[in-house]
Formats: structure tokens, sequence, C-alpha cells
């Protein structure tokens, strides 16, 4: 890495990510009729399918960020949801971006979305932030430093561990869901299989904040199929350093190609990971 440390990218990544969801806080105040009310038809277009939105202030929020990224550091390389770039692994530090992981819930008004910003390189997680938006709270790491969460009320920033789970029949697992009608068919049936085995199943809406709820212990597991590099990059990591084992479907793999992306916490994870195996969840969908 040069003279630039894992921790010096997770203080940009979070700065930027701070800035990010306060630009995300103010816009959908000013883009709804109503406390909490859905966006205002006019904010909102579709993407891959009919039910895959993108709003105004998905492409506000992603500029924003590559704005202050070129700004800070205007040799990097940057991959986001909204505007793409090079899948390929470039040289030095390629920044992966989520300007709105949520958007569904986001456009809704459900209080679960998430602003994520990973830095890589050679491929690798090496630091990232996610931010809480409706929350104020900031999840955060740097590889070989832990992970750590911001509250957001000016108390100090706290560890986090994943939970000391013993058995997976006691797991409760996060999860989501794709866009794809065959891939969601197939995702439901891996849920009926898993469903009986484990404590429950949540299904948040925000994989970056699913991982991240791996990292803070408020869930012991999370699975998902077909997730993109953005929506991984940061929150992997953070779960990683928080002594979760982690899969993902490497660095130029496209959510098209199905693969899942694992996090589970240490004590259960061979376990969890037979259990995948045993119902196909480990196969690409």
């Amino acid at each position: 890495m040069g003279v630039t440390t894992a921790q010096e990218l997770s203080e940009i990544a979070v700065r930027v990510a701070r800035l990010a969801a306060d630009h995300v806080r103010t816009r959908r105040a000013e883009l709804i009729d109503g406390l909490s009310a859905p966006l205002r038809a006019d904010a909102v277009t579709t993407k891959s399918t009919p039910t895959d939105p993108v709003t105004v202030v998905d492409t506000e929020a992603e500029a924003l960020v590559r704005g202050e990224l070129a700004r800070l550091r205007p040799h990097d390389a940057v991959l986001g949801e909204e505007d793409g770039g090079s899948v390929e692994i470039p040289e030095g530090v390629r920044w992966v971006v989520d300007p709105i992981d949520g958007t569904v819930n986001f456009l809704y008004g459900v209080p679960a979305y998430a602003i994520s910003i990973g830095a890589q390189i050679d491929g690798e997680s090496v630091a990232g932030a996610v931010v809480d938006v409706s929350r104020g709270v900031v999840y955060s790491a740097a590889r070989g430093g832990g992970a750590w969460l911001d509250p957001g009320d000016g108390t100090d920033p706290v560890r986090l561990r994943a939970t000391a789970a013993s058995s997976v029949s006691l797991a409760l697992v996060a999860t989501g869901f794709g866009y794809d009608p065959a891939r969601r068919a197939a995702q439901g049936a891996l849920v009926a299989a898993l469903l009986p085995r484990v404590r429950d199943i949540r299904r948040v809406g925000s994989a970056a904040l699913d991982l991240c709820m791996v990292a803070a212990g408020m869930v012991d597991a999370h699975i998902e199929h077909g997730l993109n590099p953005w929506d991984w990059a940061a929150g992997s990591l953070i779960a990683s350093e928080a002594g979760a084992v982690v899969r993902t479907p490497g660095p130029t793999t496209r959510g098209a190609d199905g693969f899942p992306t694992v996090a589970v916490a240490p004590g259960i994870a061979e376990e969890f990971l037979a259990l995948l195996s045993e119902i196909g969840a480990l196969d690409p969908l």
C-alpha cells in the first residue's frame, strides 16, 4: 500500500460516507409528501426489473462520493452501483461504492438503508465504512485493526464482536432476495429448507447492514446470492474484522453470476457451511 495505510483509507471512507448519509437524509425529506411517505413518483425510475428501483438520490449520492474521492484520492479507481466502472482489478486502490444500499426501504420510508464505501487493493477489501442513515450509526474497519461502531451520539466507538453462538439450531440468520423472479423462487426454496433448521430468519433489505449486524452480534449469520461487489465490499470486511467467517463471490464476480455471500459467527461456521452445502445454498443461483 506504500505510504497509504488501511487505517487512513478507513478514515476517508468514514468521512465520505458521513457526507453522503447527510445528503441522503436531507434529500429524502425534500422528496416526500408526508412524514415518511414513499418518494414522489418523479424521483424514481427502474433498472434491471420493474421491482428494482433507482432514485434521483442514489445518483446524487454516488456523484457526491465520487467527487469527494476524486478530491481526496485523485489517482484511485472507483466502481459504483449507479455509474459503474471497471470490475477488473486495477493497480492501486479501488473504491467500491453503494450510494444507497436498501433503495426499496429508502423509497418506502423503512428505516433500514445505508451508504457503503469499501477500499480494495489487489481485489481484497482493506478498509470500509457503512453508515446506517436513519440511525446515524457508523460501522467501520481497517484490515488488521478490528471492526468498530460509532453510535453517533458523542460517545466513544465500540469494538464489534460476532456472537459466541455454538449451535446452528439456535442461530438467527439474515438473508435477502434478488430482483429476478427465477432467482427469487430459488432463494425462497432455500429459505424453506433452512428455516426449520435455525432459530429464525430476518430479511432487513440491506446486505451491507446484514453484514454489519453479523459483526455487531445482532444476528448470527448472513447468506445471500447474487450480491455485487458494492453490496459486500465494506460490510464483509467489517464482519471479518469482528471475527466472523466470511465468504464472498470474489472481486470481479458480478451479481448475475449468482454466487453466495456468507458471514457467520466463528463458533457455528463449520456447522452452518455444512448445512448450506447440504441444501445446495453454496451453489450459484
